[in-house]
């Protein structure tokens, strides 16, 4: 089975100021991968703004033309904006107030499809949406505003297959799915020190209240049915900045550790080396006094079910740890519990996962930070 999705758009977006700040506006337009066909055109004005803010909107309008005409599809974003690339990427962090709220919008957006990848283009390869950017700040000075032009035939039939699911076109979800949005903590002082804090119940420290503050405000609209939270305090301290009320379940906490709560990584292989190398090569063996990394597999499998029978068809949100977190992303892709070395998660990052009920599951987002990003990571 091909498990890539049954489409692929380009979206290509563009933003500009005259003046800088000044009379700015934005462009985009999107594509059909394969044949180069372009299925939709947006510009506007946007009144006085820098080019960055431009750019940002031109990217939003791109991504939202891209989900009206097909919400399944595989995005690929070409811009000449490399702040915006490299932001969106999750390479720079985004330092500069008025690009935060822009970012998560698009990043809300983006989360709606199954793939969405971020790439630079020069600017000359980028001329038909620096084109409509133009077209709406010239509308927009001679007080008119910018209409697309009328279709010259009606829009062809999408190249789909006839009966298409999720992942490859073999057949259609029996229902919808139900998504958990799983959410990590904010920072302790257990994370700055890059410290094992399986069963160590550290708070929060100041940036780690600022971070469940910004997740907050990213959720601030999102509707969940139910909110489950980790019994440890990292986990309820970041829970109770959203607001909202929450069940507390053991099953999704942290791994216990055992003899190596509160050692840095660093300290286990100068005292505990063999057992630290028979643990990271075999996910059965705990560390000592401590619980493997099945036995945490096994707990928040049971999790999973439970809120799977308890909530189907709706939006979950789960507070959690890392390996719990990791967990369920490894039940997602059917992959072996080899797969937890391999993945990494930031502080008050969102992975997203839909769980269809004829059994398979997509991960849709993941260690999704955005929200976060000016804000400053001293460890994980």
């Amino acid at each position: 089975m091909n498990d890539r999705p049954s489409r692929r758009l380009v979206v290509e977006a563009d933003g500009g100021s005259r003046g800088n700040p000044g009379p700015a506006g934005y462009g985009a337009l999107v594509r059909d991968a394969e044949t180069g066909e372009v299925l939709a055109e947006r510009a506007g004005a946007i009144g006085r703004a820098t080019n960055n803010v431009a750019e940002y909107q031109g990217l939003i309008a791109g991504l939202r033309a891209a989900a009206d005409i097909d919400p399944d599809a595989a995005v690929e974003v070409r811009m000449d904006s490399k702040l915006v690339v490299e932001q969106m990427s999750g390479r720079w962090k985004i330092k500069h107030p008025a690009m935060r709220p822009l970012a998560m919008q698009a990043a809300d957006v983006a989360l709606g499809f199954p793939q969405v990848r971020y790439g630079w283009i020069p600017r000359e390869r980028n001329g038909h949406a620096d084109r409509l950017a133009n077209e709406a700040m010239d509308a927009a000075a001679q007080g008119r505003t910018w209409e697309p032009p009328e279709p010259q035939s009606p829009e062809p039939t999408p190249h789909r297959a006839p009966t298409t699911n999720r992942l490859s076109g073999w057949m259609a979800p029996p229902a919808p799915p139900t998504t958990t949005v799983l959410l990590r903590h904010g920072q302790t002082p257990m994370s700055v020190e890059k410290r094992f804090s399986g069963t160590v119940d550290a708070g929060l420290t100041d940036v780690g209240y600022a971070q469940a503050d910004a997740v907050a405000v990213r959720l601030r609209e999102v509707e969940f049915e139910a909110v489950y939270c980790s019994p440890l305090k990292r986990a309820r301290q970041t829970a109770d900045a959203l607001g909202r009320d929450y069940v507390v379940d053991d099953d999704v906490r942290e791994t216990d550790f055992g003899t190596w709560e509160g050692l840095t990584f660093g300290e286990v292989r100068r005292r505990f080396p063999e057992e630290l190398n028979a643990w990271l090569a075999d996910p059965s063996v705990p560390p000592p006094g401590g619980e493997s990394i099945l036995d945490t597999v096994r707990r928040v499998t049971a999790a999973r079910d439970r809120i799977l029978a308890a909530h189907p068809g709706a939006r979950i949100l789960v507070v959690s740890h890392v390996t719990p977190i990791k967990a369920l992303t490894q039940l997602a892709l059917d992959a072996t519990p080899a797969v937890l070395y391999r993945l990494h998660l930031d502080l008050v990052s969102m992975s997203t996962i839909d769980w269809y009920s004829d059994g398979p599951a997509v991960l849709r987002g993941f260690n999704d930070g955005i929200h976060a990003a000016h804000l400053v990571e001293e460890g994980q």
